[in-house]
């Protein structure tokens, strides 16, 4: 039987950066499951907090190169690697220089949202399904965290359905309790089209939030997973409209963590 294999993509990963819990939830599952005999990679955005000489990054030339569109724009995209001590596994930095390079996440010094966070994230979407195509490594799973990574469902299921690389694949959206009020501007939809992609596909954005892609993300996956958080009401108004449609699986942060992944993983796999 081959290995399972399981692509992550998230907003952070300890050791080198950690804002939410988002960080330690990836240093911990990947390690698990590629113990328990799974072929992983992982994907994160290289935002500018993350100390290159530190943690010995180091761009991958083969990979680098390729322009990204988002809306009318394309932007060069970068693909930068480290490892984690002792864990023998590779990080993968989506970068690009106007959209990661500021010493920040998502708010500046005066605690002000950037107003092109939807535009990193797009980038940030297609770059790591761009990326992947590049590797040549065809994930089983694709296991997306956070509202950063919303897109990455429907672009699975529309854009890239029918690629050699991720024809057979299935996604699985995680829920933190990360969001922001924020208002993304009009031209949103637009930016985030992608072949295939019509506008009753994208119902699910017109709020223009960040709750808008957790939202995307739990439509289109073939799994939803919330994490044992307390969630805010407008989290908690989304859980309830979408439980209607399909179930959300709860897994704790605690001992049967990896247990829950593992067999969730396998069920979704077959």
């Amino acid at each position: 039987m081959s290995k399972l294999r399981i692509l992550y993509a998230a907003t952070e990963i300890n050791p080198f950066l950690q804002t939410t819990k988002v960080a330690e939830f990836l240093q911990t599952l990947p390690q698990g499951m590629q113990e328990r005999g799974m072929e992983i990679r992982i994907f994160v955005p290289r935002f500018g907090l993350i100390n290159e000489r530190k943690n010995r990054l180091h761009e991958v030339v083969r990979l680098s190169g390729i322009n990204i569109a988002v809306g009318d724009d394309e932007k060069p995209l970068v693909i930068k690697v480290a490892s984690i001590p002792n864990a023998k596994l590779q990080v993968y930095f989506i970068d690009n220089e106007d959209y990661f390079h500021r010493k920040s996440v998502f708010v500046d010094k005066n605690n002000k949202f950037h107003q092109d966070n939807d535009e990193r994230a797009i980038f940030f979407c297609k770059g790591v399904l761009e990326t992947v195509k590049k590797l040549g490594w065809a994930p089983d799973i694709v296991h997306c965290n956070d509202w950063m990574t919303g897109l990455i469902p429907m672009y699975l299921k529309t854009t890239y359905k029918k690629d050699p690389i991720f024809k057979d694949s299935k996604s699985m959206f995680t829920v933190y309790n990360n969001s922001f009020a924020h208002k993304f501007s009009e031209d949103l939809l637009e930016k985030v089209k992608m072949l295939d992609i019509d506008d009753s596909m994208l119902t699910h954005l017109e709020s223009a939030d960040t709750n808008a892609f957790i939202k995307c993300g739990m439509e289109y996956a073939d799994a939803v997973i919330k994490t044992n958080e307390d969630f805010s009401d407008n989290i908690n108004a989304l859980f309830n409209d979408f439980m209607k449609k399909k179930s959300i699986s709860t897994v704790c942060a605690d001992d049967t963590l990896l247990d829950n992944y593992y067999n969730l993983y396998n069920q979704l796999s077959k």
